[in-house]
């Protein structure tokens, strides 16, 4: 059965897999991941770029635990041209993130 989700889980995985592939981070992926199937299963339809939640989902991740301030080991001007999305946007989401994934 698809969701509402189902398009955007694999337009994230998508971004998610080049981020991965240029910044290897085992752990981060595994985690970053299992967001993206945890989303896909909300019934709230999330609107959006995909790529803006892929960004928000790996800063959600690497800033779980420890007080945010980007992605370890990747400059945020970095971040922003991998990920075609401003930084701004990435902390919306991932903000939008660690709500959905508090519920």
């Amino acid at each position: 059965m698809d969701t509402p989700n189902h398009d955007l889980e694999a337009a994230c995985r998508e971004h998610l897999g080049r981020f991965f592939a240029a910044y290897p981070n085992t752990a981060l992926e595994k985690r970053a991941l299992r967001v993206v199937r945890f989303l896909r299963l909300s019934d709230k339809p999330l609107g959006g770029k995909a790529e803006g939640w892929a960004a928000g989902i790996i800063y959600a991740v690497a800033s779980q635990d420890r007080q945010a301030c980007g992605v370890p080991g990747v400059l945020n001007s970095e971040f922003e041209a991998i990920m075609g999305i401003s930084m701004e946007t990435a902390r919306k989401r991932a903000a939008e993130v660690e709500r959905l994934m508090a519920i």
